[in-house]
């Protein structure tokens, strides 16, 4: 069993240099349109564009786009982004 530093349940030991000091917010939408790695890739590259999002991770068979970032993001944002890809966001997952 691995140990976490306390605070910290299901933190990873390996990190990046310099993220010891960044926290990060993991948020999951359902977006309704994407079929293909084409749409994946689209909405990865919209979302990836706001302030603050550090890894997205967009899967047109399930429809969930996961985005990673320093900050809680404004669910409007992400809603313009997937528009603006094509796709549209149908909320938090």
């Amino acid at each position: 069993m691995t140990e976490h530093p306390p605070g910290r349940p299901g933190t990873c030991a390996h990190r990046s240099e310099g993220a010891e000091s960044m926290s990060t917010v993991t948020t999951t939408y359902k977006v309704t349109g994407m079929t293909c790695g084409h749409c994946e890739g689209a909405v990865n590259s919209e979302v990836s564009g706001i302030d603050g999002v550090t890894e997205v991770k967009a899967v047109a068979s399930t429809g969930l786009v996961t985005v990673t970032s320093t900050r809680e993001l404004d669910d409007e944002a992400v809603r313009a982004a997937v528009d603006e890809a094509g796709y549209e966001l149908s909320g938090r997952a």
